[in-house]
């Protein structure tokens, strides 16, 4: 599996801005797509972002305009430039690489069969 870390969450007011950071442990730099999850207290899980390895970008209607994904390839790391933040965008959210990804481990490339996710940051916007 590709191992993933988040950074970067943290509490604001709203109307404010932050960035979250994603590391990758492996080598995903022939093909992988990553996306933004996020899960608010008593919600599923939802999708914010996802990120082709070319930065075609997609992003739910809420965060539009508002959020904005990108990727280091080189660097194997995903970004999500948050602005405007509103209340309603309190929750834990994920980093994931998604299934299909294509990364290298113990010198072997591999498929990865399921969505990896990371451990979670924390954001809380207050009003």
């Amino acid at each position: 599996a590709v191992e993933l870390v988040e950074s970067g969450g943290g509490s604001v007011q709203a109307g404010g801005s932050l960035m979250l950071s994603c590391v990758a442990s492996a080598d995903i730099r022939i093909t992988c797509d990553m996306g933004w999850y996020r899960q608010a207290p008593g919600n599923e899980r939802e999708l914010v972002s996802t990120i082709t390895m070319e930065g075609v970008t997609t992003y739910t209607d809420s965060v539009k305009g508002r959020f904005t994904i990108s990727r280091d390839n080189a660097k194997k790391t995903l970004h999500l430039q948050m602005n405007s933040l509103k209340t309603e965008d309190t929750a834990v959210y994920y980093c994931a690489a998604e299934r299909g990804c294509i990364y290298l481990s113990g010198g072997v490339y591999r498929n990865l069969a399921d969505r990896s996710w990371g451990q979670g940051t924390q954001v809380t916007v207050s009003s």
